[in-house]
């Protein structure tokens, strides 16, 4: 008899965590009968956070004892890696798996894959996924969560998307004030070197940006991606002493932290995923003008005038008095992405912009930041692990790792 597994699609509206809940813990729902009195297992993002939280907390390792490093420590890859060893060892009757491939780089999504693959044999799995590039290969029976409804279907095919038919009509709105910078050149990095604790993370980086290009930054985890956005930006203190110039003046030689971090455009998912505050729409996406997260001074005309244009390029105008805090997170993304575009800085970074996002809000998201980069003159680098179906970036920087620091290459595009 041929083992069942499940492969559930999930959109930013589904009501995730009370089917896995009600997977875990009961009344399974319809559908998955064959789990009855079983107990089950989870791997997600948020079971690797538990652990973390315990491990912090009793002072000990606990899912992996016997190795050098801390739960904490590892890269995403080897979390989940370590994670799924643990769950083995417990010997499940199933495993439900969470967006199991989200923020890992293509070499461990694939040795993830692998191991997947030998447990199939004997474990049902469960998966839930945003992504349709993110099916695993032994799935046999297919349904997508619509909020709380399951709705099951033949093959995944059946759940058709839109992909790269949403537009936006309207031209990017002109900013307010412009940016007057000397030269060229934007950033660069002339033979870059970083290390922790004697451990080499960057070895001879070389790259070069001008004005208005637009970048993808891709690396394995733990390749230094962070590392070389954190010097660009004036969070880290490797870049003085090296030849690393930012907006055409050469680190440590009199600027501060703060004039850097008003001319870049900045936003990574974990500036909002754990946001509590309560801020309008539109005031969450004025406050770009001042780099806080949410907006705690009163605008002016113009920046509402500005505002309403930015909510109306990307549809959301009618909400422009909802909290940002009740929205989807396909619709936070969006908002984020034009708070950081606002002032058209001359730098914007998207750091793993459409992690944890469906299909259809990365493609959204993606064709946004397509158009900007098109019609502003913002210098773009987007960060991400997967490679984004659609995204128009004219050059590619790839870090290599390796045991003596990671080594760039441009690639073609």
């Amino acid at each position: 008899m041929t083992q069942k597994h499940w492969a559930i699609f999930t959109a930013n509206t589904s009501q995730k965590s009370e089917l896995i809940y009600a997977l875990l813990e009961g009344p399974l729902p319809e559908g998955f009968k064959e789990l009855k009195n079983l107990n089950g297992a989870l791997l997600s993002k948020l079971a690797v956070e538990r652990f973390i939280d315990k491990e912090d907390r009793h002072g000990s390792k606990i899912i992996t004892s016997g190795t050098a490093q801390s739960l904490k420590s590892m890269s995403s890859g080897e979390q989940k890696k370590a994670l799924l060893k643990h769950i083995l060892s417990t010997q499940p009757d199933f495993i439900v798996l969470d967006n199991p491939f989200d923020n890992l780089d293509t070499t461990a999504q694939e040795d993830l894959k692998v191991t997947l693959g030998k447990v199939s044999a004997h474990t049902p799995m469960v998966q839930l996924l945003s992504r349709k590039t993110d099916l695993l290969p032994f799935t046999n029976t297919f349904a997508k969560l619509e909020g709380k409804d399951l709705i099951f279907a033949e093959n995944a095919n059946s759940f058709s998307n839109q992909l790269g038919k949403e537009q936006f009509k309207n031209d990017i709105p002109q900013p307010i004030h412009s940016y007057e910078i000397e030269g060229d050149t934007l950033i660069d990095l002339k033979g870059v070197g970083v290390s922790y604790n004697e451990k080499p993370i960057l070895r001879d980086i070389n790259w070069h940006i001008k004005k208005g290009e637009f970048w993808e930054l891709r690396g394995r985890n733990g390749s230094g991606k962070t590392t070389i956005l954190s010097m660009i930006t004036g969070e880290n203190p490797k870049g003085y002493g090296q030849e690393l110039y930012i907006f055409g003046r050469k680190k440590g030689t009199g600027e501060s932290v703060w004039e850097i971090k008003k001319r870049i455009g900045y936003f990574t998912p974990s500036m909002t995923d754990k946001f509590t505050g309560y801020h309008s729409v539109s005031h969450m996406i004025i406050s770009g003008f001042y780099d806080s997260v949410g907006l705690y001074i009163h605008p002016t005309e113009a920046q509402l005038r500005l505002a309403k244009e930015w909510l109306q390029l990307i549809g959301l105008w009618d909400m422009k008095d909802e909290l940002f805090h009740d929205l989807s997170m396909g619709q936070k993304r969006l908002i984020m992405c034009a708070r950081a575009m606002i002032k058209h800085p001359p730098l914007l970074i998207l750091d793993e912009p459409t992690a944890g996002l469906d299909d259809d809000s990365a493609a959204l998201f993606v064709a946004l930041v397509n158009k900007f980069a098109t019609q502003s003159n913002t210098t773009v680098i987007f960060v991400s692990h997967r490679k984004e179906p659609g995204l128009e970036a004219e050059f590619i920087y790839q870090l290599e790792k390796s045991d003596t620091g990671s080594t760039g290459k441009i690639l073609p595009s």
